[in-house]
């Protein structure tokens, strides 16, 4: 009987600690990630250079304010390949745990910022892939680019350890997978529910508070960037689409100035246009103070062959400002056809200009000899001594056949018919051309009757 009262007793004791033991560990438990921090970076619109400087900084802040994990919300149609390779290289060099949630759609250049987060999480709704690289203008790129973009593809793809079939799918319309929509002709789109059977998502979560859940962090601290005003300027300054329109403004803007008197809104346009293009590359990261000068350097030389012969000045003022706005170009072929755009939408506005204007307004009235050396307004290349005409008078020295002459006094260089003529012999002013004056020798009989 003692034996199980002490057994009851013991029973007791164990049975209350671990009735202690459960209320003491439940809100730990409960606490999902609790003294934890999370970032949530947007990763929305076109994918470009602003964005990929956007991230960077974001994600720099992060690591330094020892964030335990990064949340990428994805929602781009695509973009640039050279922006999305430089955002693929931020998300490979991250120490921070990290995950993409695809909230609608990550497309083209999307899909290959996804496939290098260490998870992908995806909305009942969204979509992921249609990644086959075109050019600016919709073509399909040459070999060598979408070679280049496939490898990127299946690099990204297996540094998760993910299959990269269906990322090559995703870029490579030759893959045949028809089971999943995607028969040899078409690029891969994956839905949420392929994606997770592929093993290219890690679930599906209806918003960021199911996939906090998910990810034990419910508890933890949430800080939410966003791009601030001078980097949305610069994702916009940086469009593909932009950059040839604010060439073509810059370069319109300056030509229109010429035909205009004084200094006024055309050049005003023309100018901030530019300081735009500068301002958006500079905060996006891709032009120097090297750039400026360069340009600055070249609108010097350009003013100055207006009043320097030559050309040179003119010719490297052009080079220079070309320099210029390559150096602040990641891709030196988008920024030659811009180049291009504005080049030829300047000459159109050129000719227009000088049909209907010519150059008789504007900076052009400086430079060119617009009046004419007419009588009409007093000019004359000589006087013309008509009031000789049919005058006679007397050689002083031979005319052979040019000589002076006395006429009532007055000395005269004159010149014969052709003819010679000796000194001190008559004559008479046949014809007066400027400052010629032709004369015909006398007869004896006629140099009689004038003496007479």
């Amino acid at each position: 009987m003692k034996r199980s009262w002490r057994l009851y007793v013991l029973g007791l004791l164990i049975l209350t600690a671990g009735v202690l033991s459960l209320f003491h560990l439940q809100p730990a438990a409960y606490a999902e990630g609790e003294g934890q921090t999370v970032y949530i970076i947007p990763v929305k619109d076109t994918v470009e250079r602003g964005m990929a400087s956007f991230l960077e900084r974001t994600t720099e802040e992060a690591s330094e304010s020892g964030a335990d994990h990064i949340i990428f919300e994805i929602n781009t149609p695509g973009g640039r390949v050279d922006a999305a390779g430089d955002i693929g290289e931020v998300f490979q060099g991250l120490d921070i745990p990290n995950s993409a949630f695809v909230t609608n759609r990550a497309y083209s250049a999307g899909s290959y910022i996804a496939l290098n987060a260490d998870e992908i999480y995806m909305k009942p709704t969204a979509t992921m892939g249609a990644s086959g690289v075109i050019n600016s203008d919709g073509t399909a790129a040459d070999k060598k680019a979408q070679s280049a973009w496939i490898s990127s593809m299946v690099a990204a793809a297996e540094s998760a350890g993910r299959d990269p079939l269906y990322a090559r799918a995703m870029a490579d319309a030759n893959v045949d997978l028809e089971e999943l929509g995607a028969p040899k002709g078409e690029f891969l789109t994956l839905g949420p529910t392929d994606a997770e059977e592929v093993g290219y998502t890690e679930g599906i979560v209806d918003d960021r508070n199911e996939l906090l859940h998910v990810l034990g962090l419910s508890d933890a601290s949430i800080i939410e960037e966003e791009p601030t005003l001078s980097e949305n300027i610069a994702r916009f300054l940086t469009d593909p689409v932009v950059i040839p329109i604010l060439l073509s403004v810059a370069s319109i803007g300056l030509v229109v100035e010429l035909y205009s008197p004084g200094f006024g809104i055309p050049g005003t346009m023309g100018g901030l246009a530019l300081v735009l293009f500068f301002y958006g590359h500079i905060v996006a990261g891709l032009a120097g103070y090297e750039a400026i000068i360069l340009l600055v350097l070249g609108i010097g030389l350009v003013i100055a062959e207006f009043f320097l012969p030559g050309g040179i000045a003119g010719i490297a003022g052009v080079i220079a400002i070309v320099s210029s706005l390559m150096l602040s170009s990641q891709d030196m072929g988008h920024m030659a056809m811009s180049i291009g755009i504005a080049l030829l939408v300047t000459i159109i506005v050129s000719i227009l200009l000088f049909k209907f204007i010519g150059l008789e307004r504007g900076f052009f009235r400086h430079i060119i000899l617009n009046d004419s050396t007419s009588s009409d307004q007093g000019y004359v290349s000589s006087h013309n001594r008509l009031d000789l005409m049919g005058m006679e008078g007397e050689t002083i020295t031979p005319l052979r056949p040019s000589g002076t002459a006395d006429f009532d006094g007055e000395r005269l260089d004159v010149v014969t018919e052709g003819g010679f003529i000796p000194s001190n012999h008559g004559v008479k002013v046949v014809k007066t051309e400027g400052s010629r004056i032709v004369v015909r020798g006398l007869k004896k009989n006629e140099q009689e009757e004038e003496k007479e």
